[in-house]
């Protein structure tokens, strides 16, 4: 029978604290961005109070997201028995622990009140989807602890698949939470759609399988027993899988969206007039994001696993410039409050297209939830056994073939 045994990254201790120092650099740099911004106010931000969701819900949103999707090679292993990834499980559950609470963190730092945290801990309102993320999110990283537990813990092990089935069901109700946020929001024209929810999934999926195979990529430079040529070839095509199913659920919510009247002049917004959105959504989210890395990823003719990188590195840029589209041009677009009458524009910006330009406060926030996320995956494997080393293999004794 097959026994994987766990270590520690090997990495020199100068090269661990430069790492260390470096990620905890961009960390204080997000802590005092959020600092001063609830400080001073949202003012000294790009929002405004058209829109209310900037830079930072683009990042905590990403975060989830991949939180959610990076736990894919052990819901393989442990949902759908595929022992290539049964090594490589727990690791993928540190990482979507990590993802969350930096996601988390994000989206507390960005309330202008992060006290006001305990209010939404303790009164809830359960017509509000928000209220509903708050257990699937705090319910989601108590199970990836109890899952890590029985993957590590010999004694329990034996438990680890249905912890593991359960931690899979519970991430797709979660991922469908995330984008009920925006499919329920029937205001804006942009959302009030349930064809998000299977789009986040999906989403979801893709971003956390590319996600998990850079950090591996970066991982497996110090210890080379991680990334073999059948990993590396079967999360290529995972990955080209999702991003087939990724065009086809984009493609279908904007079809949805165009076959609504009342969605039909946001999508000629967002697919045609939408100047920078619009720039942003053919080039960044669907040029870059989905049909660059299919090209690269189907082409025979060259290198497979540079040619893995470099997609897998795309569609890293098209999946912020994605949750940036849906969360900023959606907010952009003007409210449609009376429908089918002629709106009369005054100096409260009605019936116009909304600016928004991030401040430098809003990025640093967002890298420091990035760096936030590494530096817990990079305390974590240098301190505690998450890498698999050796499998041994226990062979049949010679009396037992005998017999």
């Amino acid at each position: 029978m097959d026994k994987i045994i766990f270590q520690r990254l090997k990495i020199e201790a100068p090269l661990f604290w430069k790492l260390f120092l470096g990620l905890g650099f961009f960390i204080l740099v997000g802590y005092l961005c959020a600092h001063y911004m609830e400080t001073e106010g949202h003012y000294v931000t790009g929002m405004n109070n058209q829109i209310v969701w900037g830079m930072p819900h683009v990042f905590a949103v990403l975060l989830i997201v991949i939180a959610s999707g990076v736990l894919n090679v052990a819901s393989m292993s442990s949902v759908f028995n595929f022992k290539l990834f049964k090594p490589l499980a727990p690791l993928s559950a540190l990482m979507a622990v990590a993802f969350l609470i930096s996601g988390l963190v994000v989206l507390v730092l960005d309330l202008g009140r992060p006290d006001r945290l305990i209010v939404a801990m303790t009164t809830y309102n359960f017509k509000s989807i928000f209220a509903w993320n708050i257990f699937l999110y705090s319910g989601f990283a108590a199970i990836l602890v109890v899952y890590l537990w029985f993957m590590l813990d010999r004694t329990v092990s034996n438990y680890s698949k249905p912890v593991g089935v359960f931690a899979f069901l519970w991430r797709i109700i979660l991922t469908t939470g995330t984008g009920s946020i925006f499919g329920f929001l029937i205001a804006r024209d942009a959302y009030g759609t349930a064809i998000l929810a299977p789009l986040f999934i999906i989403m979801s999926l893709l971003y956390g399988t590319v996600i998990y195979f850079l950090l591996l990529k970066v991982i497996n430079y110090f210890q080379d027993t991680l990334m073999t040529d059948e990993v590396k070839d079967n999360l290529r095509k995972i990955t080209i899988f999702f991003l087939f199913a990724n065009l086809y659920f984009l493609a279908l919510y904007h079809i949805t969206n165009l076959y609504i009247s009342k969605h039909y002049d946001y999508e000629v917004f967002i697919l045609t007039a939408g100047g920078i959105y619009t720039i942003i959504f053919w080039i960044g989210q669907v040029l870059i994001g989905l049909l660059l890395p299919l090209y690269l990823l189907l082409n025979k003719n060259s290198n497979n696993e540079s040619n893995f990188m470099i997609s897998s590195l795309l569609v890293v840029f098209g999946s912020f410039a994605a949750i940036y589209v849906i969360i900023i041009s959606g907010q952009a677009f003007p409210l449609n409050i009376f429908n089918d009458y002629i709106i009369v524009e005054s100096s409260f910006y009605d019936n116009v297209i909304h600016d928004y330009t991030p401040s430098l406060y809003e990025i640093g926030l967002g890298i420091g939830g990035v760096a936030l996320s590494l530096i817990i995956i990079l305390i974590a494997i240098r301190n505690l056994d998450f890498l698999p080393s050796v499998i041994q293999i226990r062979k049949p004794l010679v009396d037992e073939k005998s017999d």
